[in-house]
């Protein structure tokens, strides 16, 4: 068993986690033959905001934030991205790519997207030597095309404009395409059941279902991204079953729908996941956002143990992919034009061209640079209630385990007979190397 280790965030990654001879006070076990769901992989959201904060800092440090979450052997080795179509609360400002009332779609352009956005894009896959998969989420409609005239405060797509907005959707696809970014996933709203002051719209569960059978699936099949996966819900987990539901019992619906997209605010009820899988156990579970809200946090240990926590339990309740929200935001947690300024991994202070990797960076690494794409989670168990803990089998045969340490006494963990010191509240990841 080789045990990861950083110099880096010391409450986080332990410089000193050796091998001891102290009596275990629990025991690890892993059985590599059950399995369960394979992963996807691990992302974050390429926003207006997080790209144009980016663009203010200098250039080694623009480098530097870059390789940390792209870089696949000293980075995170992130390969999965999201990205908003039309704008949403982390943009600089409400924004379409077609002129008002332009029904013939003649004036689209994501012109916009060429400013930051695609050119962040462009340079992390560099980094990372291959091309990422994206998720495409809506916030809005043209205000033109809701009931209320405006993107932001809610409001529904008028059922008139349901074929003009799958239409809108799909020379986005094509446009995305064109610049180089391969857009292989596809939301229908972001947060639908919500109200928010900012870019959004109202959905029902069956105005879900008839746009994606009616509409945006057949769109989808007759273009050339018949590829892209639909996504529905993209919201909490609080009401994922009631939501999903009306779209995966309606066969239709059903057949053009990928799986079921998810956040974490509002709820931490993971059993919902599970017996989501449980009902629809060909379907899949994509989390699509989480942030640490109100502002930055730097330097807090909190976040990052909000971060393992969560990840934890989304995986080992069949979540297939993490996509997290913001890559970076500046010192005021935005920009964002409505205000609602949150936290993100790695903080960029403008003013003072001066980088800031939070603890919730450092929590994410734990999974995305140990479990690669197309892991399978395997079975684990430890004899003590405050060990969280997850396992992966990599397509390489090494096992990576996730732990954290959920209380505030010292544990020393027995694992193949070796004894591992895991101290109160600190996260670790042991890999075990192929054949060994």
């Amino acid at each position: 068993m080789k045990i990861y280790r950083t110099d880096k965030a010391p409450r986080v990654y332990h410089t000193r986690v050796e091998p001891t001879l102290k009596a275990a006070t629990a025991t690890l076990s892993v059985d590599p033959n059950t399995h369960y769901q394979t992963v996807i992989g691990f992302g974050g959201a390429f926003t207006e905001s997080a790209t144009h904060t980016l663009s203010k800092m200098s250039s080694e440090n623009q480098s530097k934030v870059l390789h940390a979450y792209f870089d696949p052997e000293d980075g995170l080795g992130y390969t999965l991205g999201r990205v908003h179509l039309n704008s949403s609360d982390f943009s600089l400002g409400n924004y379409t790519y077609v002129d008002e009332r332009d029904e013939t779609l003649n004036s689209f352009s994501i012109a916009r997207e060429y400013q930051t956005v695609i050119p962040t894009i462009l340079k992390a896959e560099t980094i990372n030597g291959r091309k990422f998969s994206f998720l495409a989420s809506p916030w809005s409609p043209p205000g033109w095309m809701k009931t209320t005239g405006i993107m932001n405060h809610g409001g529904k797509l008028k059922k008139e404009y349901y074929p003009l907005w799958a239409k809108y959707v799909i020379k986005y696809l094509d446009a995305m395409k064109k610049a180089g970014v391969h857009i292989d996933m596809i939301s229908v709203q972001n947060e639908p059941a919500a109200v928010q002051t900012w870019d959004s719209c109202l959905f029902t569960p069956e105005e879900e279902r008839d746009f994606i059978k009616d509409h945006l699936g057949p769109a989808l099949e007759k273009s050339s991204h018949s590829h892209v996966n639909i996504l529905a819900w993209d919201h909490n987990k609080d009401i994922i079953l009631d939501r999903m539901a009306p779209i995966y019992d309606d066969p239709k619906a059903r057949d053009y729908t990928y799986g079921a997209a998810f956040h974490w605010y509002m709820s931490d009820d993971y059993l919902n996941l599970e017996k989501m899988h449980d009902l629809y156990p060909d379907k899949h579970l994509i989390f699509t956002e989480g942030c640490i809200e109100d502002g930055p946090r730097v330097g807090a240990y909190e976040t990052g143990v909000r971060y393992i926590k969560d990840m934890i339990q989304d995986f080992n309740h069949y979540t297939e992919a993490f996509i997290d929200w913001n890559l970076f935001l500046d010192e005021n947690g935005g920009p964002n034009h409505a205000h609602n300024y949150c936290d993100a991994p790695i903080i960029c202070d403008t003013k003072n061209d001066t980088v800031h990797l939070n603890s919730s960076f450092y929590a994410i690494k734990h999974f995305s640079k140990h479990v690669k794409p197309g892991a399978v989670r395997i079975a684990s168990g430890v004899s003590t209630d405050v060990i969280m803990h997850s396992a992966y089998r990599n397509p390489d045969g090494s096992t990576a385990i996730v732990l954290f340490n959920d209380s505030d006494a010292d544990h020393i963990i027995d694992v193949d007979g070796t004894h591992i010191h895991l101290p109160a509240e600190s996260m670790m990841t042991l890999i075990k190397e192929p054949h060994v």
